[in-house]
C-alpha cells in the first residue's frame, strides 16, 4: 500500500501546540518543516501534503471563529516545499493551492519549478474555496460566483489548463547548442489556446516541461461534486470513508465515474484520510479537555496502537483503497509513531516497502510518465 501524511502546523488537533514536544515557536521556521518532512522521509512515505488556505485557520467553515488559543497563521505551502526539496532525496512534496483565487498560469510554472528543484518529486493538491472571507481579500468575485457547482467546474478547467501548460514545451525543446547558437527549437513550443467558461489561456508556459512530464495532481473529496472532480481530472484522490464498506462504495463510485469520463481505471489512485492519535496514553481526551471541546473531523479519527491501525489499513486496502493519507493529531508525537512504529509493523506484515524504489513521485505511485499531448498530435502548426 501507499502511505502519506498531511502536515498542518503543530498537528490536526487544535490543542496540539500545547503538548510538551510541540514546537509552537518554530512553526514559521524553515527548520521545523525540514525536520518533520525529513522524519516522513525516514519512514519511506510516498509523499507529504502541506496544508494552505487564504484566510486564518478557523473551526467555522467560511468565517473566522474568534479563537485566540489556537494556532493561527501559516507559511505558503509551495514555498515551504521549495525550501525543503533540496534537503530531501526521495519523498514527494505536494503543496496545497487554492484554485478559486489563483491563476493556473502562475501555478503551472510554480509547480514545474518545484519539480525541477526536487528533481522530479513535485505534486500539487488543488482545493476550492467557497469562503466569502477569502473572496474579500481579492475583491473580484461576488457571492453568486462561489456556488459549489461553479467552483468545482472551474477547478476541473484549472487542472486542464495547468496540464496543457506543462505539455506546451516538448521534452527536447531545449537544444542548447552553443556552436550553432540555437537554444530552443521553436517548433517544439506550443500555444495551448485554451478557451473555456472560466479561463482563456494562450500559452506556452515560460518554464520547460517538468522532469515528470506531469507532476501528480491531487484533490480531497467527500461529496458528489468533489468526487466528480477526482474522477475527471486528478491522479490522486483523498477520500474520507468511515469503514471498509464505505471505502468500497466510494472506490466503486469514483471508478465508475472515471470510466464514464473516458479514463481507464485505475487511472485515479484513491487514498483514505484518517486522523491518527497513536498510543495508549489518552492523548486525544487530554487535548479535548485543553481545547474545551471534543475534536471532530471530516475524516475518521483513530485512537489506539500502531498494530491496530495496521489492521484497519489492511482491511480498508482490501476494500480497494490504493493507500492512505494520515493526519497526525500531534506533531511530532503521532508523526514519529507513524514512521517508527506503524511503518515497521506494516513492513513485518509485508504490506509496505522497505526502501525507496523510484526517484520520482510518479514512480513511487506507480504512474507512468505521460506522453506529451502535442508531440503525440504530431503538429508544429500551433506554436509561437
Amino acid at each position: 500500500m501507499h502511505l502519506s501524511v498531511a502536515l498542518d502546523g503543530a498537528g490536526w488537533h487544535p490543542a496540539a501546540w500545547r503538548e510538551p514536544r510541540a514546537r509552537p515557536g518554530e512553526l514559521l521556521s524553515a527548520r521545523y518543516w525540514t525536520d518533520i518532512i525529513a522524519e516522513a522521509e525516514h519512514g519511506l512515505l510516498d509523499f507529504v501534503t502541506i496544508e494552505d488556505a487564504l484566510s486564518l485557520q478557523s473551526s467555522r467553515p467560511g468565517e473566522p471563529d474568534g479563537h485566540t488559543g489556537r494556532v493561527r497563521g501559516r507559511l505558503d505551502a509551495v514555498l515551504v516545499a521549495a525550501r525543503v526539496a533540496p534537503l530531501t532525496s526521495h519523498i514527494g512534496l505536494m503543496p496545497t493551492i487554492i484554485v478559486t483565487h489563483t491563476e493556473p498560469f502562475h501555478i503551472s510554472k510554480a509547480i514545474a519549478t518545484l519539480d525541477y528543484v526536487s528533481t522530479g518529486r513535485a505534486g500539487v493538491r488543488v482545493r476550492v474555496s467557497a469562503s466569502p472571507a477569502e473572496a474579500a481579500h481579492f475583491g473580484r468575485r461576488d457571492a453568486a460566483s462561489l456556488s459549489h457547482g461553479r467552483l468545482f467546474a472551474e477547478a476541473s478547467d484549472y487542472v486542464e489548463v495547468i496540464r496543457r501548460l506543462w505539455d506546451s514545451w516538448e521534452d527536447d525543446a531545449e537544444i542548447r547548442d552553443a556552436a550553432t547558437g540555437r537554444f530552443i527549437d521553436r517548433d517544439k513550443l506550443h500555444y495551448i489556446d485554451f478557451v473555456g467558461d472560466y479561463f482563456s489561456v494562450k500559452g506556452p508556459s515560460i518554464t520547460p516541461r517538468p522532469p515528470q512530464g506531469q507532476p501528480p495532481v491531487g484533490a480531497l473529496g467527500n461529496a458528489a461534486l468533489p468526487y466528480d472532480l477526482i474522477a475527471r481530472a486528478v491522479d490522486v484522490g483523498f477520500v474520507t470513508p468511515r469503514d471498509a464498506a464505505d471505502a468500497r462504495s466510494i472506490v466503486s463510485r469514483i471508478h465508475v465515474a472515471s470510466s464514464a469520463c473516458g479514463r481507464v481505471p485505475p487511472s485515479v489512485l484513491l487514498f483514505g484520510d484518517i486522523v491518527v492519535f497513536l498510543g495508549a496514553d489518552g492523548r486525544k481526551t487530554r487535548l479535548d479537555e485543553l481545547a474545551g471541546e471534543e475534536y471532530v473531523s471530516d475524516a475518521a479519527i483513530f485512537t489506539g496502537s500502531p498494530a491496530r491501525l495496521a489492521d484497519l489499513l489492511q482491511e480498508w486496502h482490501e476494500a480497494g483503497l490504493a493507500g492512505f493519507r494520515l493526519r497526525p493529531g500531534v506533531i511530532p508525537d503521532d508523526l514519529e509513531a507513524i514512521t517508527r512504529e506503524l511503518v515497521p509493523e506494516l513492513q513485518r506484515r509485508g504490506a509496505f516497502r522497505t526502501s525507496y524504489q523510484a526517484d520520482s513521485l510518479r514512480g513511487l505511485l506507480g504512474l507512468p510518465r505521460p506522453a506529451n499531448r502535442y508531440t503525440t498530435a504530431g503538429t508544429g502548426r500551433n506554436r509561437p
